[in-house]
């Protein structure tokens, strides 16, 4: 009995030994928190600098960090960090006072980020950086008028000159409750003109202009996916169109013109297909119309890939959601436009010909001023692209209903009115004509005031003086031209679109137009207009 309690009592010694030893053995480390990716993307260029930015890290597990530690998060160019926020797999950093044009770095030290697991490694520091994007460049209006540049810019105002918009014609469709079964068809006559023929362009040419902006409505003309096939009447009368306006020595600017959705104040209208409201909420959406925007493009690009370079394609007309800028997500359209733009470069390069090389035209957001900043030109091999913008400035004066502002000029009003005209100028030459980048005012324009009165010598002169800035500062410029006669709101009425001919008094205001710009001698510049600016 001894001998069997000194066995149990040696066992149970052993035992104890044994157990003592698994317990002090350490428990295997566990692996750190490893990144697997971040939104913005590291290196993210064109991002927005006048508001905050919220970076969201992504790790492979469940995170922490230390409040402690937020304050070894550094970025560069005297930037801040806002917040530091982590959230399950999520490590969110926001960063406040960017600057545009500028390039950032974050840096986040080694053992900030750290998993839940016992016995585990912190992450590895890393550094991310991304880029603002451009500042559009302020200048002063006041500033002396650029010397004109041996450049593509300089060089392409010279060859397009002064342009005419064959408005409210291949762009017309039906729409409203008067449509019936045509709604939303196009109809080369179905807002008031008569057929274009050749003799429109003949006589274009001899009152001076040198590019005809041809604006189009393709809608339900497009066919199904995914060939997107264009009716083959509706291409063919556009095929013949452009033709005469070449053999009439005209360049020729085409487009998609109000394929854009404007939606918010036109429901009734119902949706058309370019519809950047919808693709910005919706990537499914964005992808649906950049694939229509591809097939359109490929279609209408290949009708014309062996046209020489007196012949200009325009992706878009003025994109937005029918609110012209002022919605909260704006800037986020303009970011879609900017991949539509891309889309539309890729679907005309890739067809070859003659379109290896063309000139296109693409729009800002809006085709405003105001949302240069949010702009990036598309990438493009043959480097032949050109911005679009339109102005109908000052609003109130141009185009707004009832027109509130019936004079303009400084001699009428007593204010510098000619300023804001100076000042648009200033800008797209400062942003986009002295890199060497052209830019033209696809349209300008203002209502048309009663014959041989006050209004008509300040319309004139406000005619005169914007044709001259623009000229002065290498921005070629299309009128815009809708047929619509007499005088008031948005009647804009110059060259008669069936016959060329002049339409009542109209040859005064385009005789004026072709002066300001055409007329290189020193005695007629900007400063000299102003001086000599008519009086009431």
């Amino acid at each position: 009995m001894k001998t069997n309690l000194f066995l149990i009592g040696t066992a149970v010694l052993l035992l104890a030994c044994s157990c003592n030893e698994v317990n002090n053995t350490e428990p295997e480390k566990a692996e750190a928190p490893k990144l697997i990716s971040s939104e913005p993307a590291d290196g993210a260029k064109g991002i927005d600098y006048d508001k905050e930015l919220k970076i969201t890290f992504t790790y492979d597990q469940n995170i922490k960090c230390l409040y402690s530690d937020f304050a070894q998060i550094k970025v560069n160019n005297d930037a801040e960090v806002i917040k530091v926020n982590p959230f399950n797999t999520d490590l969110e950093i926001t960063i406040g006072s960017l600057k545009g044009s500028s390039e950032y770095e974050i840096t986040i030290p080694d053992g900030i980020v750290k998993g839940f697991k016992e016995n585990q490694e912190a992450a590895a520091g890393f550094k991310y950086t991304f880029t603002t994007k451009d500042a559009p460049i302020v200048v002063d209006p006041d500033d002396d008028v650029p010397e004109p540049q041996d450049n593509d810019a300089w060089n392409r105002m010279n060859e397009l000159g002064l342009g005419w918009n064959l408005g409210n014609h291949f762009d017309a469709f039906y729409n409203g409750s008067w449509a019936g079964d045509k709604f939303l068809y196009p109809d080369e006559t179905c807002w008031g003109n008569g057929k274009v023929t050749a003799a429109t362009f003949t006589k274009l040419y001899l009152a001076g202009f040198r590019t005809v902006r041809i604006p189009i409505t393709w809608l339900k003309m497009i066919g199904e996916a995914p060939d997107y096939k264009i009716d083959e009447t509706w291409m063919n009368r556009i095929v013949q169109v452009v033709g005469w306006a070449r053999d009439a020595g005209l360049n020729v600017l085409i487009n998609t013109h109000h394929d854009e959705d404007h939606y918010i104040g036109n429901e009734a209208m119902g949706h058309r297909w370019l519809n950047i409201m919808d693709a910005t909420k919706n990537e499914e959406v964005n992808k649906e119309i950049k694939a229509k925007i591809k097939g359109v493009w490929t279609n209408i690009a290949n009708t014309f890939k062996d046209e020489g370079d007196y012949l200009i394609f325009e992706g878009f007309n003025e994109i937005n959601d029918g609110n012209w800028g002022n919605s909260a997500n704006s800037s986020d359209q303009a970011k879609v436009l900017n991949e539509w733009n891309q889309v539309f470069v890729d679907a005309v390069r890739a067809t070859g010909s003659k379109n290896a090389e063309r000139w296109l035209g693409v729009p800002t957001y809006c085709t405003s001023i105001n949302f240069i900043a949010d702009f990036v030109l598309p990438e493009d091999p043959a480097g032949h692209l050109m911005v679009s913008v339109h102005s109908y400035d000052p609003y109130n004066y141009t185009i707004a209903a009832n027109l509130p502002q019936k004079l303009w000029g400084h001699t009428f009003t007593g204010n510098d009115d000619e300023k804001q005209i100076r000042s648009l100028m200033a800008t797209l030459h400062s942003n986009f004509v002295s890199k060497g980048i052209p830019v033209y005012l696809g349209e300008f324009g203002c209502s048309m005031r009663q014959y041989d009165s006050k209004e008509w010598k300040s319309y004139k002169y406000y005619l005169e003086y914007f044709v001259k800035a623009s000229k002065s500062y290498g921005v070629p410029c299309f009128i815009w031209d809708n047929g619509n006669k007499g005088a008031g709101s948005e009647h804009h009425p110059y060259i008669d679109h069936a016959t060329g001919s002049y339409i009542e008094h109209s040859k005064e205001l385009i005789d004026v137009m072709v002066k300001a710009m055409y007329d290189n001698s020193s005695e007629y510049t900007l400063k000299s207009l102003y001086d000599n600016a008519p009086r009431p």
